[in-house]
């Protein structure tokens, strides 16, 4: 078995896992990626990057290679598929940008690769042990001994199993699929570009609904459908033909043909929290510490940002620039992020009716919801803008992020270095 000394061993590939990777890197963190599959699936999965992220991938100089990338820039969001404006945010990013998670991984590995650091693929991590001074990992045919461990690894989490941590939620009733779907030609009625939330979502029945999104090619379609009301014995089973067929002609009727399904899995409405974020050495992030359903694609979203707060941390504890206890701000900070990401992702469930009466309350809150007051605060949970970290400071601004600021155009100086010699 090989053996291996780093700082720094993240396990799993995602968004989150490589966003960490390149935090670290970029601050000198010798750092090891590991990652059970032997190459990237190139599935899209989730769509989206919201305003937070984006402000958060412009900070490292990120951005640009994920908008090469996307394929839309939608102005608004949605708070249970109505749509919400993310006008009135001091923000250069006031929209989403379009763009699938294979790409996100693609531009977030790329960037990696230049710093140095390549993604050790085909290992699959099998034991973690710490002790006071480190963290000992074996993945395949490595033995890894390291300063700390990052478990990016997803909702089935190893790292956070190995731990025995706790992971309670609310178990759902309901299920969905999401599926790109290539037809023979544009559906009846199907738009053909993403610039809105509006009319995406349909429901023909109570607690079902279809959405369905344009993609980059012509006519493939990310087409997602579900039942809040019925959930299958076996979420893992195998998503089949006739299942999407099914949704495709509630939409679109019976003109729509497809031609392939390029990719179709299930999801839950179930909603887990990792009960710590951190034990001793060993920290979870993304998937790893926080699982529900993918509403406004929150999930990868907050990953991302769950990386950027926990890797400069782990650099300048690494780099003796801050005390280890700057480490334990980083569940201080992101677990509440994460509840109440849940919790808005719970609200926006209990707003898919089921019976007339919730059919009722969902009119009276769209219409709530044209009031600007109401549109910005629920936009503003949506897209991260509005994320406040508890602080001791009474000030109204402690803890939020810190917006564009203007400052004056440069002068000259009042006075010459060649005439005073100094400054």
């Amino acid at each position: 078995m090989a053996e291996l000394t780093t700082e720094v061993v993240i396990a799993g590939a995602g968004p989150t896992g490589l966003m960490l990777a390149n935090e670290l890197a970029l601050a000198g963190v010798d750092t090891s990626v590991l990652e059970r599959m032997h190459e990237r699936t190139g599935l899209s999965k989730a769509l989206n990057l919201q305003p937070r992220t984006a402000e958060v991938l412009d900070l490292r100089g990120l951005l640009g290679r994920a908008q090469d990338r996307s394929f839309a820039t939608v102005a608004d969001g949605h708070f249970a598929v109505i749509p919400v404006s993310y006008a009135g945010w001091n923000t250069r990013h006031p929209y989403q940008l379009g763009i699938p998670q294979a790409e996100v991984e693609a531009a977030l590995e790329e960037r990696l690769a230049e710093q140095g650091v390549k993604v050790r693929r085909g290992h699959e991590l099998t034991s973690v042990t710490q002790n006071a001074t480190g963290v000992t990992v074996e993945a395949g045919d490595l033995l890894i001994r390291a300063k700390y461990l990052v478990g990016c690894d997803g909702g089935r989490s190893t790292v956070r199993k190995a731990l025995k941590m706790p992971f309670e939620g609310i178990e759902g009733q309901g299920h969905g699929v999401a599926a790109d779907v290539l037809f023979a030609r544009t559906p009846p009625g199907a738009p053909t570009q993403w610039r809105s939330m509006a009319d995406m979502v349909t429901s023909g029945s109570p607690g079902k609904f279809i959405g369905v999104i344009p993609l980059a090619e012509p006519n493939l379609y990310r087409i997602t459908f579900g039942d809040r009301l019925n959930r299958p014995r076996n979420l893992r089973a195998e998503v089949t033909p006739d299942e999407v067929a099914k949704a495709v002609t509630e939409r679109f009727g019976p003109e729509a043909k497809i031609a392939e399904i390029r990719w179709a899995s299930r999801f839950s409405d179930d909603s887990r929290l990792a009960q710590n974020y951190r034990v001793g050495r060993i920290f979870l992030a993304g998937d790893a510490a926080h699982t529900h359903f993918p509403a406004g694609g929150q999930g990868l979203n907050m990953g991302i940002q769950d990386a950027m707060n926990l890797g400069w941390k782990l650099a300048a504890t690494l780099h003796n620039q801050a005390p280890t206890t700057l480490l334990d701000t980083y569940e201080q900070e992101r677990r509440p992020v994460a509840k109440q990401v849940l919790d808005n992702i719970a609200a926006q469930n209990a707003l898919i009716p089921t019976t007339p009466n919730q059919l009722a309350l969902r009119a009276l809150f769209r219409d709530l919801t044209e009031i600007p007051e109401v549109q910005h605060h629920l936009s503003g949970l949506i897209s991260g803008l509005n994320i406040k970290y508890e602080t001791q400071d009474p000030h109204p601004a402690a803890g939020t992020r810190l917006p564009d600021i203007k400052t004056p155009k440069a002068t000259q100086a009042p006075y010459s270095t060649k005439e005073t010699g100094s400054y």
